[in-house]
């Protein structure tokens, strides 16, 4: 059986899904459909905690579906910008999973993801997949992998 590593930009899809669509992402629905591929041995998804009740709701399903959850404070700037990035820690996770799967499955748009996709490819010869929606999603990033699945009704609440 396939062994997947899944790796979920939360805010990515979040913002993609809602600008997009003006729905959320069905994380059940994802799973039920992986567990036909193989077997999902490792899924972490990276969020900002704010710690609204809404949000520690959400992050509570995401575990009870079967993620691991990390979080990292949400950070408002005194120019009113904000900064909430797992870009550097979704990287270290999977290029530590990478040699321990067969498929590495990324949940992002966003194209600065695209070396990374293709340097595991190449060096551990796993096969990568992306989850985006088709108009927010780099052309690098789908360019980058083996597979690249459109965000679309299907898996939308």
């Amino acid at each position: 059986m396939k062994r997947i590593a899944l790796f979920v930009d939360v805010q990515n899809i979040y913002y993609t899904c809602r600008q997009a669509y003006g729905k959320q992402f069905n994380y059940r629905k994802l799973w039920q459909h992986l567990g036909y591929e193989g077997d999902v041995s490792q899924a972490t998804a990276y969020a900002i905690h704010r710690g609204d009740d809404g949000q520690l709701k959400f992050q509570d399903a995401l575990k009870h579906i079967g993620f691991e959850v990390k979080l990292k404070p949400f950070i408002q700037r005194s120019d009113g910008s904000a900064k909430g990035d797992w870009d550097v820690g979704i990287t270290i996770d999977i290029m530590e999973a990478a040699s321990e799967v067969d498929c590495v499955i990324l949940l992002s748009g966003d194209g600065d993801f695209d070396l990374l996709m293709q340097r595991i490819h190449q060096k551990y010869g796993v096969e990568t997949q992306v989850y985006g929606v088709p108009t927010l999603t780099a052309k690098s990033l789908i360019d980058s992998v083996n597979q690249f699945h459109e965000i679309d009704a299907s898996l939308l609440l």
